[in-house]
């Protein structure tokens, strides 16, 4: 599996999907936590973009649990991520390199989640 650098904000946004995933149960991280996780973050770009867009991490929360549910689990650590995520990742990564960036920010891996519907 590869191994990406994150830019601050997105290293941040990425442990609160983390911390979210663990709250709710759940083993592994989806985009859905990723989501949360971009939202949460308050100075990368994609919380700007979402925040502008009246999307707050709290709705996100309460979307995922009447979705997805609350489990049972109560580990101390999360298992992996989803293939979807894995997914939005690589894409966000090649996304960082079309813009000349070593690092996926923020506003990488929001871009790929909103064009992988496309």
């Amino acid at each position: 599996m590869m191994t990406y650098k994150f830019t601050p904000s997105a290293e941040k946004a990425m442990e609160f999907a983390n911390e979210i995933t663990l709250k709710l149960g759940h083993d592994y991280i989806g985009t859905e936590h990723i989501l949360y996780g971009l939202c949460k973050e308050n100075t990368g770009v994609a919380s700007k973009v979402l925040e502008g867009q009246g999307i707050m991490y709290e709705n996100i929360m309460i979307q995922i649990e009447e979705i997805i549910g609350v489990g049972r689990l109560k580990s101390k650590k999360v298992l992996g991520f989803t293939p979807r995520t894995k997914k939005t990742l690589e894409n966000a990564y090649q996304e960082a390199k079309k813009m000349n960036s070593d690092l996926i920010g923020t506003e990488h891996i929001l871009i790929r989640n909103a064009k992988r519907g496309r």
